[in-house]
């Protein structure tokens, strides 16, 4: 069933997901040159950073959801020390990925980057009021000021 407004239509929310992903955690390690052999430099997989994003960017689309942008903000030191999934993190890798979803497809976004050992911390905004003209005036990308 879900949200619906008064002409029926199915109510799509217009949300950015921050997410801060551990920069050096053991999966980035075995890919590192020393780590390497030559069967493994034919078939390289992502490092779990954009594994991350993929997945959330697949959740989204499954869900019939759109993708407005991911933005890659880098490595940056934590404000503080983080202890997180019996961790202490001093540095994080940032991203942004703004997106129009149903409430059901956030949930999912949310839920799944709750759950992963490498997401230090995440969160969600709604930005908008749902309707397209406030949301095109919110503009493609996040500004990050260093």
């Amino acid at each position: 069933m879900g949200l619906h407004t008064t002409d029926d239509a199915p109510r799509v929310l217009s949300s950015a997901v921050r997410g801060l992903i551990h920069p050096f955690s053991p999966a980035h390690r075995e890919l590192s040159p020393t780590a390497r052999n030559k069967r493994s430099q034919t078939n390289v997989s992502p490092p779990p950073r954009n594994r991350i994003v993929l997945g959330a960017g697949q959740l989204i689309l499954q869900h019939k959801g759109v993708i407005r942008g991911i933005s890659n903000w880098g490595v940056f030191s934590l404000p503080k020390a983080t202890s997180v999934h019996q961790m202490r993190h001093h540095h994080g890798h940032y991203f942004a990925m703004r997106f129009d979803s149903s409430v059901a497809a956030q949930q999912a976004v949310r839920n799944m980057l709750a759950l992963d050992p490498r997401m230090i911390r995440h969160s969600s905004v709604k930005l908008g009021d749902g309707k397209l003209e406030t949301i095109s005036r919110v503009g493609p990308g996040v500004e990050w000021r260093r």
